[in-house]
């Protein structure tokens, strides 16, 4: 447990640098959800979509699952108003996933580093695990890591697809043990910034002495919480992950807001395309055009 935990100083400062520097992709008032939200007094829409990717390798059918709106609603905006069009598969790593949606990708110059591109907005986490999961052809938002983003609100365009590996029984062991190290690392972070502060108020002071209490009660909190509801993985995920594969390490960290339909030859080929350092294809891979499927 204490391996994984960050000290509370650490973790405030560096929450506090994030912060303080930039707000550009989650400015309230940018959210395409705020309005909606506040106005809608019906019964929410449960609702699936259907969308066609072509790609320059061949086509990709999605499903956009009904049980995360947020993602559905403004996947289906971006669609509909052309934003993918012409950006590129930015990032891919074989066995693992193949990533697009960031608008500085379009016509971008060979080598450029990409990836931090957006529609200038986030998107709230819609986590719904275990019932969707990493498994292989699992469609997910990308995002900026915890420290920098605690509420793991996905970016307003980039998703990636789960591509991964065949695990074996030892391997399903570890991962149930990491994914309790997430959780309880999330519960310590959580607890730190309930206490926030107090800790400002003690580093201030440089009471190291009760500083180092604080840790200790709150790690016994943690621990305590997290014991209420240790994680395991479901039956389905197993069978998923030891049969076609996934990136399970992946899991109740990101939103899964749909899955692959047909195309995952397609997939298979963008994933085993030459890369650079920087794990973008030598040769670009583009998102020509999408459709929702009527």
């Amino acid at each position: 447990m204490h391996k994984i935990l960050l000290s509370l100083t650490t973790l405030l400062i560096s929450l506090a640098s994030c912060n303080a520097g930039a707000n550009t992709d989650s400015a309230a008032n940018n959210n395409p959800t705020s309005e909606m939200e506040s106005n809608n007094t019906t019964a929410p829409d449960t609702s699936s979509a259907m969308v066609d990717i072509k790609t320059s390798l061949g086509d990709i059918r999605i499903l956009l699952y009904g049980e995360t709106p947020k993602h559905r609603d403004n996947f289906i905006k971006l669609v509909e108003s052309d934003f993918y069009n012409g950006t590129l598969f930015h990032r891919v790593i074989n066995k693992f996933m193949i990533q697009a949606g960031d608008p500085d990708s379009k016509g971008a110059a060979p080598g450029k580093m990409l990836g931090a591109g957006g529609p200038g907005y986030q998107i709230d986490a819609e986590i719904v695990y275990p019932k969707y999961f990493h498994k292989r052809g699992a469609l997910a938002a990308a995002r900026q890591g915890d420290q920098v983003n605690p509420e793991r609100k996905s970016s307003g365009s980039q998703f990636y697809i789960v591509t991964g590996d065949v695990v074996n029984d030892s391997a399903i062991k570890q991962m149930e043990q990491h994914l309790n190290m997430q959780q309880q690392q999330q519960i310590f972070n959580q607890l730190v910034m309930k206490h926030r502060d107090q800790i400002m108020v003690m580093q201030q002071n440089q009471d190291n002495a009760g500083l180092q209490a604080l840790q200790q009660q709150l790690i016994k909190e943690t621990e305590a919480e997290a014991a209420k509801n240790p994680l395991k993985l479901t039956p389905e995920q197993i069978e998923a992950y030891t049969s076609v594969g996934g990136t399970p390490h992946l899991d109740n960290q990101y939103t899964v807001f749909g899955e692959i339909v047909s195309g995952m030859d397609v997939v298979a080929k963008i994933e085993k395309v030459k890369t650079d350092q920087a794990d973008r294809p030598t040769e670009d891979v583009k998102i020509i055009s999408m459709e929702i499927v009527k």
